[in-house]
């Protein structure tokens, strides 16, 4: 709302948070809040996790993926659209890289640790995922360009959505454990 000509259709998230862009203080904020309740919901999982040392490194990895979006991330923004990214945008992939690598072993992890719906669901996730992701990076130099990209910003919030979705899946399905837990005492 603060972008007038923005399109959450057309344009990447990341634009919302670029050098320059009218919505950066506003981007900046709600990104330390949701990685601030991320990494309040990794200590969660840590605690959560019992003697299941799989759960403990899903824990670990989710705060590890907040503490590098609060710290590295507040430094990696890319640049406008239409510009040379340079190293701001070299930085931006990086840091994108490595939070996902920690996104997706997280998963992987979690998914082999709380049974097969769970497993499964995981799975279809990560295929998902993986896929609008791809989809997404195969339009980077259009937006360096500066050139339309139709759709891109569905096809990444697709890919967003979709893995953070499953942050919610493993909330619900940690609780659904812990009551199945303290029934049976």
């Amino acid at each position: 709302m603060q972008w007038e000509g923005y399109s959450f259709r057309d344009q990447t998230i990341s634009e919302l948070g670029a050098i320059g862009a009218p919505s950066r203080v506003v981007f900046t904020v709600l990104l330390l809040l949701v990685y601030g309740l991320m990494l309040a919901f990794g200590v969660g999982v840590w605690k959560a996790s019992g003697r299941n040392r799989r759960l403990k490194v899903v824990g670990g990895l989710i705060v590890g993926v907040a503490v590098l979006a609060l710290t590295v991330g507040q430094f990696a923004a890319m640049r406008m659209r239409g510009t040379e990214q340079g190293l701001a945008g070299a930085l931006h992939l990086v840091e994108g890289m490595v939070a996902m690598l920690m996104v997706f072993s997280s998963m992987g992890i979690a998914a082999t640790a709380l049974g097969r719906r769970f497993r499964l669901y995981t799975i279809a996730t990560i295929v998902l995922v993986l896929g609008f992701g791809a989809w997404s990076t195969l339009e980077v130099s259009q937006v360096e360009q500066g050139l339309a990209t139709p759709w891109l910003g569905v096809k990444e919030r697709i890919f967003w959505y979709g893995y953070q979705s499953w942050y919610v899946v493993l909330a619900l399905t940690l609780l659904r454990q812990s009551a199945s837990a303290t029934a049976a005492k």
